[in-house]
């Protein structure tokens, strides 16, 4: 049986994906100053994000706050925990640790791309879960936001190659 998520526990890992973001683009930036200029405008745009997450999460009521959230299929929950669960990506791991294995600017431009399409797929999964009360229209513009993300990155990958 899948454990149902509340609104709370969703805008958490949402915040972590954004903690994550922020600080895998920062510690990239520093890595590989040829493209550090792209890298610390998305960590900022990353660092909005977050405490969109965060007042939105602030915002809920309290029964928003402790019970599931309305999901009579439990599709958007069943999708939701295959993230959290980490088989799609893991938000409690450490995205510095990845770049280990990133040796050049290109390398870590794709794992960028990869990393926000990760980040849409959830949220799309987040938006279902939420509700308008709650903050759906928001999550429609990190999501429009987390695509442009990619185009950029996509342009500057282009840039170099």
């Amino acid at each position: 049986m899948v454990m149902p998520f509340n609104a709370d526990e969703i805008f958490e890992m949402a915040e972590q994906i954004e903690r994550n973001g922020g600080k895998f683009y920062r510690a990239a930036a520093e890595k590989f100053p040829a493209v550090n200029e792209v890298l610390l405008g998305l960590a900022a745009m990353e660092d909005e994000h977050l405490k969109t997450f965060a007042d939105m999460r602030a915002e809920l009521s309290g029964t928003e706050v402790e019970e599931p959230v309305f999901d009579p299929d439990g599709q958007a929950q069943m999708y939701l925990r295959v993230m959290a669960d980490g088989n799609v990506f893991d938000v409690k791991a450490d995205p510095v640790e990845q770049l280990a294995m990133k040796n050049t600017p290109e390398d870590v431009l794709k794992m960028a791309i990869g990393v926000e399409r990760d980040s849409i797929a959830f949220y799309v999964g987040l938006k279902e879960a939420v509700s308008r009360r709650a903050g759906k229209d928001k999550v429609d513009d990190i999501i429009k936001e987390e695509m442009g993300h990619i185009v950029t990155l996509n342009e500057k990958l282009q840039d170099l190659t």
